[in-house]
């Protein structure tokens, strides 16, 4: 059976699309009721839930990738700080993907076009993307992988954006088809 990997994310969902598309994604989370993410889940029959502000948002959070029964979390684009309860709950397994080359350009409030702009603005000749293991701070946790993107001679922000993204989709999902193939390992030993 295909471990279940369960998704949050807050925007648009280009990069949750793509999991959908190679993964057995379970079951989708955002915090913005309005969220593309969530209406791609809808498109493709996969379960979506909004958290919103709830009242303990980290213990229902826990709760609910409890009952999908979620293997891996994957976070993709996700605009919130995970609590404490999941963190400990998915130790090990659960990972973002961030646009940049990590520790460079992350942090609090460093996403989307706010990284590219900072990439631009240093001066840097490459950029990439990162997957790393989620901590309880933004963007500290151990690199998992990487992929280098130059900057080129009269890159916008969206031109690096669109190189990015691209490449994104394709490591995170890398990524995670690596972490299945070990997981279906570990369950053969």
């Amino acid at each position: 059976m295909a471990p279940k990997i369960a998704v949050l994310a807050s925007g648009e969902g280009t990069t949750l699309q793509a999991l959908m598309e190679a993964c057995n994604v379970v079951l989708v989370m955002s915090n913005n009721k309005d969220s593309g993410a969530l209406r791609r889940a809808r498109q493709l029959d996969v379960p979506g839930v909004s958290i919103g502000k709830a009242a303990s948002p980290d213990e229902d959070m826990l709760a609910i990738l409890k009952t999908a029964g979620a293997d891996l979390v994957v976070l993709a684009g996700y605009m919130q700080k995970v609590g404490p309860l999941t963190l400990k709950a998915y130790q090990g397994r659960i990972i973002n993907t961030h646009p940049s080359l990590l520790p460079k350009h992350g942090g609090k409030g460093m996403y989307g076009r706010r990284v590219h702009q900072a990439v631009l603005e240093s001066g840097d000749t490459e950029t990439g993307v990162t997957i790393h293991h989620v901590s309880d701070d933004y963007d500290t946790g151990d690199i998992i992988d990487q992929l280098v993107i130059p900057v080129i001679p009269g890159d916008t922000v969206v031109s690096i954006e669109e190189r990015v993204k691209t490449v994104e989709k394709q490591l995170l999902c890398a990524v995670v088809q690596n972490w299945i193939d070990e997981e279906a390992d570990r369950c053969h030993d």
